[in-house]
């Protein structure tokens, strides 16, 4: 997912973090500094592989659609010059710009698409993060520890505690896969038209300029 989540991780789990109670035992040693990887995180825990595998769908019926329109388009695109020769110049013209005018809404719908759903793609796992913050206020408490740190930026540690498998089993048992819980995945559905080809499919191509 790449590194989504910055120096403001570990800041504001260390300002959310309560004086810490007394240690539960959490299978490995007390700490106070604590390491966790929020791209293991999402990518292992239920809700994350929910999320990713509603985007793969959405993604699929998108281009699935996106095929659809483009054939359609092609055809309309044949069916308006097979008729050139029975239409005036200008009215051949008038249905030439209105074809042209179609392609270019359906491509800049598109591209709206595809931005939205890459948004939620994006925002998903910090979704999550917001989620797990109660989950992960508690472990930090069991563990004694005052801080949480991204453990993809600590270079070297000894004494500290790697909380991530521990926070993936809570995760999973508080909130299980999430289900109409976690905003910021908003992908809707391909419609049935209305669509330009997704950014990794082939565009519709513009017909030809059309001479009088």
């Amino acid at each position: 997912m790449g590194r989504l989540f910055g120096p403001w991780f570990a800041v504001a789990l260390c300002f959310m973090a309560p004086l810490p109670a007394a240690s539960q035992d959490v299978g490995t040693v007390q700490s106070e500094i604590l390491v966790l990887d929020p791209e293991r995180l999402f990518n292992e825990t239920r809700v994350g592989q929910r999320l990713m595998q509603q985007y793969q769908t959405e993604r699929e019926n998108l281009i699935a659609s996106n095929r659809t329109i483009e054939a359609e388009l092609r055809a309309e695109e044949q069916s308006l010059t097979d008729s050139r020769p029975d239409m005036s110049a200008a009215d051949f013209r008038s249905a030439a710009d209105a074809f042209d005018a179609k392609v270019r809404d359906l491509r800049a719908e598109n591209e709206r698409r595809a931005i939205d759903l890459e948004r939620g793609r994006e925002i998903a796992p910090l979704s999550l993060m917001r989620m797990a913050e109660p989950i992960l206020v508690d472990l930090m408490r069991d563990a004694g520890g005052t801080i949480i740190l991204d453990s993809r930026q600590v270079l070297l540690r000894a004494n500290v505690i790697d909380i991530t498998d521990l926070a993936i089993l809570r995760v999973d048992a508080a909130i299980g896969d999430g289900s109409g819980e976690i905003p910021g995945m908003e992908m809707r559905e391909a419609p049935a038209e209305g669509r330009a080809p997704a950014p990794d499919e082939a565009p519709v191509s513009n017909p030809e300029p059309v001479q009088d």
